[in-house]
């Protein structure tokens, strides 16, 4: 495996947020009559609303206008609640460890604010296994465009061609492609029913991906 260096997606690959935050929002949903389907959500999966908005999608449904500033509070109290606890995902920490031994640089490269992955990566200990975190605002726009991952190949000093990602978003596998860069798709239970043949490989966990380094 010739890469130099492997770059996590952060949201759902290196932790599960995912499943908490699409609770929170399809209960949101159901709260005002109307259900929030996987197949539906999963479409700003690893990028942001200006891909598709799940408040857009509510009040088209409802007809009805919302304060979203109250809702908003509201949701992210309970989705930090059902996250209390939750760790890395499996075989995150063995497979970082592995990398590391192998000599392979390390990077996050993810569509959320700095505070949202930063405060993980402090508050999980883990922050010390990567040499850059490159998240929203630090490049012009986010996944689905290239943009954050050539910033990333840009700081680690290397040509996308020699970068793997790991990501677990269809707006993830077309920029990390995008980029230039080859990608694995490891799919969670948020994402696990999308389409990723445009990936160059799929595993069902990190796990499986120990066993290619």
């Amino acid at each position: 495996m010739g890469f130099a260096a492997v770059l996590f997606d952060f949201d759902g690959v290196l932790v599960d947020t995912e499943w908490a935050i699409y609770q929170a929002w399809r209960n949101t949903f159901v709260d005002h009559g109307h259900d929030l389907p996987l197949e539906v959500y999963t479409r700003c999966i690893g990028s942001d609303f200006a891909t598709w908005s799940p408040k857009t999608h509510l009040e088209e449904l409802s007809g009805l206008n919302f304060d979203w500033h109250d809702l908003d509070a509201r949701r992210q109290e309970i989705i930090m609640r059902d996250l209390t606890h939750e760790r890395t995902m499996p075989g995150a920490i063995d497979l970082l460890d592995r990398l590391a031994h192998a000599g392979r640089r390390r990077a996050v490269v993810s569509s959320s604010s700095h505070q949202w992955v930063d405060g993980w990566l402090e508050k999980l200990e883990f922050a010390g296994h990567f040499e850059t975190v490159v998240c929203r605002g630090d490049a012009p726009q986010i996944k689905p465009a290239p943009d954050l991952y050539i910033e990333a190949a840009k700081r680690l000093a290397l040509e996308p061609a020699e970068c793997l990602v790991i990501e677990d978003s269809l707006n993830g596998v077309k920029a990390a492609k995008a980029a230039g860069m080859s990608v694995w798709a490891v799919p969670n239970r948020v994402t696990s029913g999308l389409d990723f043949s445009a990936a160059d490989r799929i595993f069902s966990s990190l796990m499986e991906c120990l066993a290619e380094f």
